[in-house]
C-alpha cells in the first residue's frame, strides 16, 4: 500500500472491533485490525500514527489476559483505549482495575468532569451524554500522569487522559451508534491528536489496487468466481480494468440462486461490460449433494467444496489459469484469524480466505480484502457499476440453501424463490428498497393447517425479514405499515402454491449479535 497515514487497532476480542476500523476509515484514514498476539510485529511493520486498543471479554486479572505490547506505550505515538482497552492501559501503566463492582451493560450516561483533547469541540465540562457500556471490571485507581475526565453511575472513572503522552481511554464504546457522539470523539483522536491527514479515498484505492493487480498477475490468466453479489461483481470489474481479456469470470448456477439471477449477471458482465463469462449449470450436482442435508454448516461446507471443484474444472478448460480471483472482504479476513489465533468457524461458500487446496496450484487474487462492504459499494460506483448491482442487499454465499432450514427440496426452493421475489418486488414498488439494509424470505421447516376458501390446507409457513442498519453490526426490524405486510402476505398466499401462512420477524439485534442468515 502507498504510504498513507495509518491507525493500528489492537484486537482484544470485542464483537464490535470492526466498527472501530469502519469509523476510522470514515475519516479517510486507513486502519487495520490485528490480534493482540501479533500486535508488536504489526506495529513495527505498519508504523502507524496512532494505536487504538479494542474492547474484549477478558479480565486483566485472569492468567494470560490479553495486553498491549509495551513497545506501543514506549513509541511516543498516541494511544486510545476503549472499554477493555481502558482497563488494559490502566493496568499496564500502574493503575488499578477491580472486578465485583456494579456492572454496566447497555445504555448509560456519563458526565464530563474535565476538559480533554479527546472531547474538544464535542463534549463540555459539566454536561451529561448518552453512551453504550459493556463491562464488569472497572478502573479504580489512575496510573501516574492520568486524570479522570468523565464519570458514570457505575464507573466513577469512565474516561481518562494523559495529555503529555497523548494517552486516552474510555470505559464506554465509542464505535457503536448507541454512543451518539462516539464517531466525533474518534475523529478528534484520529485527525487532531494523531494528526492523520485523511488521504485514503476510493479513487486512490482504485488506482493503487489496479497497479497491484497488474504487478501480481503480469501476463497470467485469471478466473474469477461470480456469485451475483456486490463483492464478486466489484472484484471482477476492478480486475478487468487492470488486466482486460486476461480475466474470465465463472458464474455457477447451483440451483440456489434468486429468481432470474443468472440472466441478470450474464446481461451485466457479458453484454454490458464485454467481460468474458462462462455460465456453468451445476444445479443437479449441487442439489444432489445437498439432498437430505439439514445441518446448515454441512450445507455451507458442501457448497464451498463444490464451488472449488467447479472452479478447478473450468480453470483447466481455459488452458490452465494461474490465478483465482475472489471477492474476499476485510471482515472475512478478520474472521479467518480470530483474536485467539484459531481458524474462523464461519464457512464462506465462495470465499476461501485460508487458502486454496494444494492440488489447484493457483494463486489467489483478492483485491478487496482491505475493504468493508460499504467501501466496496463506493468502489463499485467509482468503477461505474450500475446502482442496481452496487446497492443490492447482502445475499449469503450459500444462496437460498441457508434460508431453507431443514433438508433441501426442489419444491421448497421454488416456493422460497417466488415468495422472496414478491417481497422484494413490493419493497421496490413502495420505494423502500434503499431504506432497508437487507430483506428476504425464509421458508420455515413446519407446515400448518389452514383454510383457503372452502378447503382445508396443510402447507408451509413463509417468514419475512427486513432490517435497517447503519454499520452492519447492529440492526433493527424495519417498521412496515401493517397494511403493507398484509398486502405482501396476501400476494404470497394467492400466488405461491404450497404456502398458507406468512409471518413477519420483528427481532432486533443489539451490538455484536447481528445475524443475516
Amino acid at each position: 500500500m502507498t504510504a498513507h497515514d495509518k491507525i493500528l487497532i489492537v484486537d482484544f476480542g470485542s464483537q464490535v472491533t470492526q466498527l472501530i476500523a469502519r469509523r476510522v476509515r470514515e475519516e479517510g484514514v486507513y486502519s487495520e485490525i490485528v490480534p493482540f498476539q501479533k500486535a508488536e510485529a504489526a506495529f513495527a511493520e505498519m508504523k502507524p500514527k496512532g494505536v487504538i486498543l479494542s474492547g474484549g471479554p477478558a479480565s486483566v486479572h485472569e492468567a494470560g489476559a490479553p495486553l498491549a505490547p509495551p513497545a506501543i506505550y514506549q513509541a511516543g505515538v498516541p494511544v486510545l483505549g476503549i472499554c477493555y482497552g481502558e482497563q488494559a492501559m490502566a493496568h499496564q501503566l500502574g493503575g488499578r482495575v477491580e472486578g465485583g463492582h456494579h456492572r454496566e451493560f447497555g445504555r448509560a450516561e456519563v458526565t464530563v468532569t474535565e476538559d480533554s483533547a479527546l472531547f474538544a469541540g464535542v463534549w463540555r465540562v459539566g454536561e451529561k451524554y448518552p453512551v453504550w457500556m459493556s463491562h464488569g471490571d472497572r478502573v479504580t485507581e489512575l496510573p501516574a500522569g492520568f486524570r479522570a475526565v468523565a464519570t458514570s453511575r457505575n464507573a466513577p472513572i469512565a474516561a481518562i487522559a494523559d495529555e503529555a503522552r497523548r494517552f486516552y481511554a474510555t470505559q464506554f464504546h465509542l464505535e457503536v451508534v448507541h454512543t451518539p457522539h462516539g464517531a466525533a470523539l474518534l475523529r478528534n483522536f484520529v485527525r487532531d491528536i494523531a494528526g492523520c491527514t485523511g488521504d485514503w479515498t476510493m479513487r486512490a484505492f482504485k488506482d493503487e489496487a489496479i497497479a497491484r493487480i497488474r504487478a501480481q498477475v503480469g501476463k497470467g490468466r485469471v478466473v474469477c468466481g461470480l456469485s451475483g453479489g456486490v463483492d464478486s461483481a466489484v472484484a471482477a470489474a476492478l480486475i478487468h480494468e487492470a488486466v482486460g481479456e486476461q480475466l474470465t469470470c465463472v458464474l455457477v448456477d447451483h440451483g440456489l440462486m434468486r429468481a432470474g439471477e443468472a440472466k441478470k449477471v450474464v446481461a451485466l458482465f457479458r453484454d454490458s461490460y464485454n467481460i468474458p463469462l462462462v455460465l456453468v449449470d451445476a444445479a443437479e450436482t449441487f442439489l444432489g449433494a445437498l439432498e437430505g442435508v439439514d445441518d446448515p454448516e454441512i450445507k455451507r461446507k458442501t457448497i464451498g467444496k463444490l464451488f472449488i471443484d467447479v472452479f478447478e474444472a473450468e480453470a483447466k478448460k481455459l488452458g490452465g489459469a494461474e490465478f483465482l480471483a475472489q471477492g474476499t472482504l476485510y471482515p472475512d479476513v478478520i474472521e479467518s484469524v480470530s483474536f485467539t489465533g484459531g481458524p474462523s468457524v464461519t464457512i464462506k461458500s465462495h470465499h476461501n480466505v485460508g487458502g486454496l487446496p494444494e492440488r489447484m496450484n493457483m494463486k489467489l487474487v483478492e483485491p478487496l480484502r482491505e475493504l468493508f462492504k460499504d467501501e466496496v459499494r463506493a468502489l463499485g460506483r467509482e468503477l461505474g457499476l450500475p446502482e442496481v448491482f452496487v446497492g443490492r442487499h447482502p445475499f449469503p454465499g450459500p444462496g437460498l440453501a441457508i434460508r431453507c432450514p431443514g433438508p433441501i427440496a426442489r419444491d421448497k426452493l421454488e416456493i422460497l424463490r417466488l415468495a422472496d421475489e414478491i417481497f422484494i418486488e413490493e419493497i421496490r414498488r413502495a420505494g423502500l428498497y434503499d431504506e432497508i439494509w437487507q430483506a428476504f424470505a425464509v421458508i420455515l421447516p413446519v407446515k400448518t393447517v389452514g383454510v383457503m376458501g372452502d378447503f382445508r390446507t396443510y402447507d408451509y409457513v413463509v417468514g419475512l425479514r427486513a432490517v435497517t442498519s447503519t454499520d452492519g453490526m447492529t440492526a433493527d426490524f424495519y417498521p412496515f405499515d401493517m397494511r403493507f405486510i398484509g398486502h405482501v402476505a396476501t400476494r404470497i398466499i394467492n400466488e405461491v402454491k404450497g404456502v398458507n401462512r406468512v409471518v413477519y420477524d420483528v427481532t432486533s439485534k443489539p451490538p455484536g449479535t447481528i445475524e443475516w442468515e
